[in-house]
């Protein structure tokens, strides 16, 4: 209180405050990675709803497309033999996965696929149930209902688009019409002031900022390397740049605020390394574990 009045006195006379005498208390977005993968599978309606029921403000998922054009909710464009079974009920094998593609389905197939029974081996408190891939619209109105029943904050989306140059017209359409498809469904259902989207593929990226202009977006970065040069070649300034949190330091911090960037490291699981990401200055913290997330941020 007496360093507050000493601040204030200054003022009135005339004298600079010191740059540092107010430390920001920015509000850390917590991000549930795919929900919350760590205790129930990954990008499905019930593990968005454990993330918002666990503290998460915003939900991160993945989408790809199907062959009707539907936009479905999944990490890889193709059904990965560590989570999925087939539509006979058979565990998918390792060397043939790529050939269950998501782009060469219509939806209605891709549904008959279970990517839940059997669990995932990398995240031992993953319960098992049957679960299905869900369309983007579907996990949006599922939250939003969700969140509205519960008194919930409006929920926030991080949605990325998984697009490589290698993959284009195999697993999935080229980056203008996968954009707008992404895009179409964020505007149908209301939620543009509450979305970014994110990718690795700056093509992604510019194609969004082509056809919607305004529509917030952040910069996946999983290599260490000079951040200028993430950002040249993406060929502007991104709302947000998104680190692999083992790249994160004071010098990054520091370019990021220069450039008027949020900046929101993933995908920070151990509470040791939350700790750690809380001594900086971040936006947004993306986690497997929201309710981890919370333990720390939300002191």
């Amino acid at each position: 209180m007496k360093i507050l009045s000493a601040l204030l006195l200054f003022s009135l006379l005339g004298f600079p405050i010191p740059e540092h005498s107010f430390p920001t208390q920015r509000k850390v977005s917590i991000e549930g990675h795919r929900g919350a993968r760590g205790y129930v599978p990954e990008n499905t309606i019930p593990s968005f709803l454990l993330a918002l029921d666990q503290g998460a403000d915003t939900l991160e998922m993945d989408v790809v497309i199907s062959s009707d054009k539907k936009v479905v909710v999944s990490h890889e464009p193709w059904f990965s033999s560590a989570i999925s079974l087939d539509p006979t009920g058979q565990r998918i094998p390792k060397e043939i996965e790529r050939e269950h593609i998501i782009y060469q389905m219509k939806y209605s197939q891709v549904v008959r696929y279970d990517v839940g029974s059997i669990g995932n081996p990398e995240f031992s408190q993953q319960r098992k149930e049957k679960a299905v891939k869900p369309l983007l619209e579907d996990v949006i109105k599922k939250a939003e209902s969700h969140a509205k029943s519960k008194k919930l904050p409006p929920v926030r989306y991080n949605i990325e688009i998984k697009s490589d140059p290698k993959g284009d017209r195999l697993f999935h359409p080229e980056p203008a019409e996968f954009a707008k498809l992404v895009v179409d469904v964020i505007t149908k259902q209301k939620i543009d002031g509450r979305s970014i989207i994110q990718s690795f593929d700056v093509r992604a990226l510019q194609a969004v900022k082509e056809i919607a202009p305004n529509m917030p977006l952040a910069l996946l970065v999983s290599a260490a390397g000079p951040p200028q040069a993430n950002i040249d070649k993406l060929g502007f300034t991104p709302n947000t740049y998104s680190p692999n949190f083992s790249l994160v330091n004071e010098e990054l911090i520091r370019f990021c605020r220069e450039k008027g960037m949020r900046i929101v490291p993933w995908t920070v699981n151990e509470i040791a390394d939350l700790e750690k990401m809380a001594k900086f200055d971040i936006d947004g913290i993306i986690s497997d574990y929201p309710d981890r997330a919370v333990q720390v941020f939300r002191k």
